[in-house]
């Protein structure tokens, strides 16, 4: 008689999963004997090599792939908190408002001076407007005509007070007094001329752009402020359990409402040590829930940890 063969592979499931273990045989060759002095009848088959499953079942528990405790980002006041325990909320959708009044009325504020700001930052980009460079000339030409007449008065002043002394020596000063301003009035003239022809410094426009970066941080702080008084979930999931109610203060920190997503499950299974050999990440699985009855789930090897269960010698996978 031919020996058999058997060629073991070992499949191991997660969670309440069925374990494969595959098998190859060499079929063993029948042989039939006849009676005594009797003509002998062999029968011979073909061998036959083909894999038998075999299944092995271990208990596991189903864990939510994520579970959160939402909490406040802020203080502040609920005044909305529409969910109960048990109600399905979906990624980013509000969980529960907080008062937002008086942030309001500060990012309001806010605004306005920012474009305030952005006016001014205009203003100095686009130059001295030609009307500006115009009225800068016309002044100056008004500065150069006074100087030109009052000059003049003083040059007969003195005259005057030198000939015949025909005026005082205090109607002299006063004249010498308006000639010296008529010839500052002409210098302030012409410099101002010449700064509206050249327009503002490049360093008057980057102090100004300064301002205006300085004030849109004040507004999106303000912004981000109003948003973290809205509190949502990060992910699509299930109220498991209320922390607040409308009307509450909360604190920055306090919890507002438990969320666990299950729309995708783990399943955490211990796994006897005999077994422990065929675990490999990846390894497809069968996963049976006997709360629902006639449905089998697949599931893959996601982590092995390697700490064993000193009571039941198994690893968790």
């Amino acid at each position: 008689m031919n020996s058999a063969k058997m060629n073991l592979a070992k499949q191991l499931p997660l969670g309440a999963a069925v374990a494969v273990l595959a098998c190859s045989v060499v079929a063993v060759t029948p042989v039939t004997y006849a009676q005594p002095n009797a003509a002998a009848l062999v029968a011979v088959s073909p061998a036959i090599e083909e894999e038998v499953e075999v299944t092995q079942a271990f208990v596991g528990t189903v864990m939510p792939s994520k579970t959160a405790v939402i909490g406040s980002a802020v203080d502040g006041r609920v005044i909305e908190f529409p969910f109960n325990a048990g109600d399905r909320v979906e990624a980013n959708e509000p969980l529960a408002k907080l008062l937002t009044d008086t942030a309001q009325l500060e990012l309001t504020a806010a605004q306005a001076e920012l474009d305030l700001r952005r006016q001014e930052l205009a203003e100095l980009e686009n130059g001295t407007r030609p009307e500006e460079v115009e009225q800068a000339r016309a002044r100056r030409i008004a500065a150069e005509a006074r100087k030109t007449f009052v000059a003049a008065k003083l040059k007969r002043t003195e005259q005057l007070y030198e000939d015949n002394q025909a005026i005082s020596e205090e109607e002299r000063d006063e004249v010498v007094s308006l000639a010296v301003a008529a010839d500052q009035a002409l210098i302030e003239a012409e410099k101002s001329l010449n700064l509206a022809e050249l327009g503002p410094r490049d360093e008057q426009i980057a102090q100004a752009r300064a301002q205006v970066a300085i004030q849109q941080a004040v507004v999106e702080q303000l912004e981000d402020r109003i948003v973290k008084h809205t509190i949502i979930s990060r992910f699509a999931g299930y109220v498991t359990a209320e922390h607040t109610e409308i009307g509450q203060w909360l604190k920055r920190g306090d919890p507002v409402a438990d969320v666990v997503a299950l729309d995708e499950v783990e399943v955490v299974a211990q796994v006897s040590e005999q077994h422990v050999q065929s675990i490999r990440l990846g390894l497809v699985v069968q996963v049976e829930v006997p709360a629902l009855p006639g449905r089998t789930f697949t599931g893959t090897v996601i982590a092995i940890v390697p700490q064993a269960d000193v009571q039941a010698r198994g690893l968790s996978q």
